[in-house]
């Protein structure tokens, strides 16, 4: 069927005439737990599928011979997964970096090998919030958890106009993409950098002129002359959150960012949704915020002033070192910590909070660092805001290009490389 130019294709036409390919990953008998390793190829899982994009956490791996043995279920760039439970709304679009990665028992891969398809622009089209809406109505049953197979990706509708119309398409927004991407990328080298002179100052005690300062006993182990061991109580004041009632919510931005605990926690900024009119239990912009419920640990930075829900802590340093802080709690908290107890949720208290044992090195040091990596911390946010822009341009020309309600014709467009050529 055609409207407005375009063609309206179910995905098992392509199926029926050989231009495409859809293959569930390998049975829960062909792939063990025992045949995961620590390095080696890694598996796509349902955990590692974000919204076009791979969510790298808690990757897993395969050794060579596991891969030899299941080869059929390697992927190829322009690849595009789903997960078969849970988040099937999701998917990921194979490109160059993750090509012969391989397909996890939980996903389910559609190949498209079609000269009339651009995998980019289904990509996209897969990304509209009308497609999306359409997944969770066709996977959800009752009370149990979603679930795809692949009878319900060959019913899915691809609006399509000619090949050279969808690389415009798929170029344009790949170009606010390729922006976020590098932004991104910036950030997180950056932000290791800052680790690491971190590391090698306050872990590794190579600071500048340590070899005059010799190391003594403490509580903690042997730390430089000058050191102190002191309480997270000492050296910083905390705010422990309480949630308001349900009445005190809205999502209009009625009053101020509410961060209720994990759903809110961003790679380094909170992600708000919830506004709430409560103006106590108040994080101020830079205040660190720490989760104090599973996963324990997890930080975030405020970056404008918010109310914290009961599953945070904003923690602030009295001496206003909230960059030294930063690295310092992150370093101690690479991963979930066992202080937590709780029948039901991991957890840890404000009395438990107060007694974190912490270095509490010279404040020249200190001012040192702070100065070393400060201006780390105000590029991060920048790049942060440009991506948020960046983001929401993209959101709001996502519909009107996929849709054809902006033509791009007759503009001149660099539509890059295809990601696969049919043979």
């Amino acid at each position: 069927m055609k409207r407005n130019g375009w063609a309206t294709l179910a995905v098992k036409s392509f199926v029926d005439s050989g231009e495409a390919e859809t293959k569930t990953g390998p049975f829960g008998t062909q792939l063990k737990a025992s045949d995961y390793v620590e390095h080696g190829t890694p598996v796509i899982n349902v955990r590692n599928i974000g919204f076009g994009t791979i969510k790298p956490d808690k990757l897993e791996y395969l050794a060579p011979e596991t891969v030899q043995r299941l080869s059929s279920h390697l992927l190829q760039v322009g690849d595009i997964v789903f997960g078969r439970k849970g988040a099937v709304e999701r998917h990921v679009l194979i490109r160059p970096e993750q090509n012969a990665w391989f397909q996890g028992s939980d996903c389910l891969r559609l190949r498209f090998t079609s000269k009339r398809i651009d995998p980019r622009f289904v990509s996209y089209f897969l990304l509209t919030d009308e497609h999306k809406q359409w997944m969770m109505n066709q996977c959800s049953h009752g009370a149990t958890m979603a679930s795809l197979n692949q009878d319900i990706i060959w019913r899915i509708n691809l609006h399509v106009p000619d090949i050279t119309t969808q690389r415009k398409i798929a170029g344009v927004l790949s170009a606010y993409d390729d922006l976020i991407e590098n932004n991104t990328r910036r950030i997180a080298i950056l932000e290791e950098m800052a680790q690491a002179i971190y590391r090698e100052w306050f872990v590794n005690f190579r600071f500048p002129g340590h070899e005059k300062v010799r190391l003594i006993n403490s509580p903690l182990g042997k730390i430089p002359e000058g050191w102190k061991v002191e309480r997270l109580a000492d050296v910083c004041s905390l705010t422990m959150g309480q949630s308001p009632s349900s009445e005190f919510y809205n999502e209009r931005g009625e009053g101020l960012p509410f961060h209720q605990g994990v759903t809110n926690f961003g790679d380094r900024y909170p992600t708000h949704v919830t506004y709430t009119t409560v103006t106590n239990r108040l994080a101020e912009s830079g205040d660190v915020l720490f989760s104090v419920r599973a996963p324990v640990g997890r930080l975030n930075i405020a970056d404008t002033q918010l109310v914290v829900g009961r599953g945070v802590s904003a923690i602030r340093h009295k001496q206003g070192k909230q960059v030294f802080l930063f690295h310092q709690l992150r370093e101690k908290f690479k991963e979930e910590d066992t202080m937590g107890g709780g029948t039901i949720f991991k957890s840890v208290t404000k009395e438990d909070m107060q007694k974190i044992e912490l270095i509490n090195p010279t404040t020249q040091l200190v001012n040192n660092f702070e100065e070393a990596v400060g201006g780390h911390f105000l590029l991060y946010h920048n790049l942060t805001k440009r991506n948020r822009l960046l983001r929401k341009t993209r959101d709001l020309l996502l519909p009107k290009l996929i849709s054809g309600q902006l033509d791009v014709e007759e503009l001149d467009i660099d539509t890059g490389e295809p990601l696969v050529e049919a043979p």
